[in-house]
């Protein structure tokens, strides 16, 4: 039924919303890709890395340099995706070589810097030699194709119209379901339950004699990886690219996608995704009519009303759910283990104070 559902998707969405949503479907999907990526280095190792779009952008412009008139370069596909994921692959590991005796807060600022940096190298790296178009971008990057069928363009298939937009989603669909599959199999081998023990107790994992340095290395570029192919896909599908797309917002974006939806659930960090790229497009198109239906004109601008709406959004379910919405089986277990701790510890200091 579900297959059923995901299939039927983007016709469904085109005749009752318009072409526009199915567009934004495409980018939930990217998103869940990256949140998936995210998810293995923050929601399975524990180790919070604010600078994820820095791999993005790398496999972006892996993609835009070798299939566009930047250079010349038109090279297939099936090519240039995988060397986008191996070279994204290689910067997470040049990003956690250094970072491994790093933990919490200090981590987070040093990815943090990471990503600032390689925003700002791709954004002045047009100069002596132009090579990223710095600011300008990138454009007439190739849609994605192989073997003369591009998905650039309208085709007929079993005599249905199927508009690009169409042919990317199921695309994307495809990749996200490849990213799931890897991630549940990664969840539930010796690997995956080595993360866990790491984010649990990092000193007690390698007196188990856990290799910690390898198995964080191994979280930073699986995790790299993910998001290096989603950056090529991304440019694949926008046909052009420009530094600003990859910036500080996209990083918390894709982290509040895994902590809303719920660290260390596939499934939750899948609903995360499909909510915080929705519900801002939700909020766009209706803060404008709502003010039109209550007052008779626009008193705040539709873009500002939503971001305050969405902030105050996030605000609200991180108190009422502050494990995400749909947390792992162990992170819930957790939590309550918790909140029974602190009513036992009240109900001593009441009974010693009775005394």
């Amino acid at each position: 039924m579900l297959g059923v559902v995901l299939l039927a998707l983007p016709f469904v969405t085109d005749a009752l919303f318009g072409r526009g949503w199915v567009r934004i479907a495409d980018f939930a999907l990217l998103y869940i890709m990256l949140a998936l990526g995210l998810n293995i280095v923050v929601g399975y190792a524990g180790l919070l890395d604010l600078g994820y779009v820095a791999f993005f952008a790398v496999g972006a412009y892996n993609y835009a340099l070798l299939s566009s008139p930047q250079f010349g370069l038109h090279w297939p596909v099936w090519v240039v995706l995988p060397l986008g994921g191996l070279l994204a692959c290689c910067f997470g590991v040049l990003l956690g070589a250094p970072t491994l005796r790093l933990r919490g807060d200090y981590l987070a600022i040093v990815t943090l810097g990471f990503g600032e940096i390689i925003r700002i190298f791709l954004n002045n790296l047009n100069a002596p030699i132009n090579i990223t178009n710095g600011p300008q971008g990138i454009n007439m990057i190739d849609p994605v194709q192989s073997g003369g069928f591009s998905l650039g363009s309208m085709h007929q298939i079993f005599g249905i119209n199927v508009p690009s937009v169409h042919l990317y989603y199921y695309l994307f669909l495809c990749f996200t379901l490849l990213v799931i599959f890897v991630s549940l199999r990664l969840e539930n081998s010796r690997i995956g339950r080595a993360w866990m023990a790491i984010r649990e107790d990092e000193v007690a994992a390698e007196a188990m004699g856990i290799n910690t340095r390898n198995i964080k290395l191994l979280a930073f570029a699986m995790g790299a990886t993910f998001g290096g192919l989603s950056g090529g896909l991304f440019a694949g599908f926008q046909g052009f690219i420009s530094p600003e797309s990859f910036g500080l917002m996209e990083s918390v974006m894709i982290l509040c996608m895994v902590v809303l939806g719920g660290m260390g659930n596939i499934g939750g960090v899948v609903l995360g995704g499909v909510l915080l790229v929705l519900l801002p497009e939700a909020l766009r198109n209706g803060a404008g009519p709502v003010q039109q239906w209550l007052f008779g004109k626009t008193l705040v601008d539709p873009e500002s009303l939503r971001m305050l709406l969405f902030g105050l959004a996030l605000i609200v379910v991180m108190l009422v759910r502050p494990a995400g919405l749909w947390p792992s089986t162990q992170r819930r277990r957790e939590l309550s283990d918790s909140d029974e701790d602190v009513v036992k510890q009240e109900q001593g200091s009441v009974y010693d104070a009775s005394k």
